[in-house]
């Protein structure tokens, strides 16, 4: 075949019009990206109002709508540990605008409470962002006769099983168990939609005793309604330094809680990547640090590829635990 210049101009020609098609494709992918989010950003909360992650994503989701341009709209949905935010955010569009302000609970430990989950925490979510890490605190009434751990050991041995103790999170409902196996007591397990419901119980005399969040027991606390008996931290809390570590009576006692958001599987990459840089920068400004510690909650930020190794770590972890503390799955 012979190339002549008209030729040769036509081909040169095809090929600056494929080369600008290809730019106004890749100017709209772009303009597309840059266009979410399109509506207000539903984030689901698997506990009551005034639960650790509730205030967390409250407090997070002014700094994060002036980054977005889109309010981020909290909504509760508490009950059965959790399971029925997750499963609701799991099966929504992945389009970003559905999120989860998912825990140790819902992400790690129901793998070992439940026989059967509706959502698989490692496949069916795209992780944005841990944000935050704390401790849970064994709380009894004012009126409780014990000032410590010991002492609430003694007074559960010498009732034989009398006592109720609720939880409302899975975190809380394996330090119960572990109180349970390292205290060598009983006692009767009540279950509730969410911490602050299990310390409002404790605070009226319906239960005896129940592990809470500093976020949700502080207030109750320094009202004198509550005492603290013990964090279950390996070290004791800065807000409440007077509070010993459960470990300093039960050896081997320590338990970790955690919160972060997560979207549904199958959410483009970079609406992920958007959504963890304005959280993770929400949570980086010195206001919302300052409350996070007035709370006895520590900033514990990853991004989406470190966040979503580490929870391929703490399912097994949970698991674990949940079986040497002699809880079997509902």
């Amino acid at each position: 075949m012979v190339l002549t210049s008209r030729s040769i101009a036509g081909v040169a020609l095809f090929g600056t019009a494929v080369a600008a098609c290809l730019a106004l494709v890749g100017a709209a992918g772009g303009a597309a990206a840059q266009s979410f989010p399109t509506k207000p950003i539903r984030v689901v909360v698997p506990f009551p109002p005034g639960a650790g992650p509730d205030q967390l994503a409250r407090l997070l989701s002014v700094p994060m709508q002036e980054v977005l341009g889109q309010p981020l709209v909290v909504e509760n949905r508490a009950g059965a540990q959790g399971t029925i935010a997750a499963t609701d955010v799991a099966r929504a569009n992945p389009d970003g605008h559905t999120l989860l302000m998912g825990t140790n609970t819902t992400q790690a430990a129901n793998v070992g409470l439940f026989k059967k989950l509706a959502y698989d925490p490692l496949k069916d979510f795209a992780y944005v962002a841990r944000l935050a890490q704390t401790s849970l605190i064994l709380a009894v009434r004012s009126d409780f006769p014990a000032t410590s751990a010991k002492e609430f050991i003694a007074v559960a041995k010498a009732k034989r099983g009398e006592l109720s103790g609720g939880f409302g999170s899975g975190g809380a409902q394996v330090s119960l168990g572990l109180l349970r196996s390292l205290g060598g007591i009983e006692f009767v397990e009540v279950p509730y939609k969410g911490i602050p419901i299990a310390v409002g119980e404790v605070v009226g005399g319906q239960i005896a005793f129940t592990f809470t969040d500093f976020t949700a027991g502080i207030g109750q606390w320094k009202a004198g309604r509550l005492k603290l008996l013990g964090v279950t931290s390996r070290n004791r809390s800065a807000l409440a330094p007077e509070v010993p570590a459960l470990a300093e009576d039960l050896p081997g006692f320590e338990i970790t809680i955690w919160w972060g958001l997560m979207a549904p599987a199958g959410t483009p990459r970079d609406t992920v990547q958007r959504l963890s840089e304005a959280a993770l920068g929400a949570l980086n400004r010195p206001d919302v640090r300052q409350r996070l510690a007035g709370l006895s909650v520590d900033p514990a930020a990853m991004g989406p590829d470190d966040f979503t190794k580490f929870v391929a770590v703490e399912v097994p972890r949970w698991v674990k635990q949940i079986r040497d503390a002699g809880i079997l799955p509902e």
